[in-house]
């Protein structure tokens, strides 16, 4: 399967998706699907490393495991951050009605599929 569909079927499954973007370590964008500019998400994909930089320093420092994913919840909406390996990473924008738990179970059978070819 390949990451284009990976992301189309995520967008998809998940009601009020904006879009979901496979970016690699230094932020730049593999492949996105949304239904917004690409480069909104883009930029919002871009910032995500100094987020998992912040957030990986704590887990450091706390011992509570390996970071998987996080969601970022704004006035605006919901952002989830997920990690693939040490290379990529998978950043979902969601609108704020959207159920969170439903769009990170898909979230998650995502991240599983891209393990698989990245």
């Amino acid at each position: 399967m390949s990451f284009e569909i990976i992301l189309k079927d995520l967008v998809n499954q998940v009601p009020k998706a904006i879009g979901a973007i496979l970016v690699d370590w230094e932020g730049e964008a593999v492949m996105e699907h949304c239904y917004c500019d690409p480069y909104d998400i883009r930029f919002i994909a871009a910032h995500k490393g100094i987020v998992l930089a912040r957030l990986k320093g704590m887990q450091d420092t706390a011992r509570v495991g390996e970071l998987e994913d996080v969601v970022l919840t704004s006035s605006g909406g919901h952002l989830i951050i997920g990690c693939i390996d040490q290379y990529y990473s998978l950043v979902m924008n969601i609108e704020r009605s959207c159920p969170v738990a439903l769009a990170l179970y898909y979230f998650r059978l995502a991240i599983t599929k891209l393990k698989g070819e990245v």
